[in-house]
């Protein structure tokens, strides 16, 4: 029994390294898909809007829904403009990362 086990385990192990390493177009573009939307979520988190909301989903997705209607209104050139420049800056001033940086809140002007 113990026998049949390690060669269950095995299988398993060598299957799994096998998954990590399929290279089949969809896996590679579901990769990537995946590796985009974990980086937008650490954007949120990073602009601390997950504590300042109390990670209140509701609050943040009527928030990104605030800032789409605004991008997509007559005043959105001038709110483009105004984020991008805020979030340039941001970059620009972080500190290598594992500093531990706390995310300041900033005004909103647009």
């Amino acid at each position: 029994m113990a026998a049949l086990n390690r060669n269950r385990a095995a299988r398993n192990r060598h299957q799994a390294a096998q998954a990590r390493h399929d290279m089949r177009a969809w896996q590679v573009e579901r990769r990537k898909r995946t590796r985009h939307l974990i980086e937008l979520g650490g954007l949120v988190v990073k602009a601390g809007v997950v504590e300042l909301t109390g990670d209140d989903r509701a609050i943040i997705y009527g928030a990104l829904l605030w800032m789409a209607d605004k991008l997509q209104s007559e005043d959105g050139e001038r709110a483009r403009q105004l984020w991008a420049g805020k979030g340039k800056e941001a970059f620009g001033t972080e500190r290598p990362a594992g500093a531990h940086d706390e995310a300041q809140p900033q005004r909103d002007r647009a």
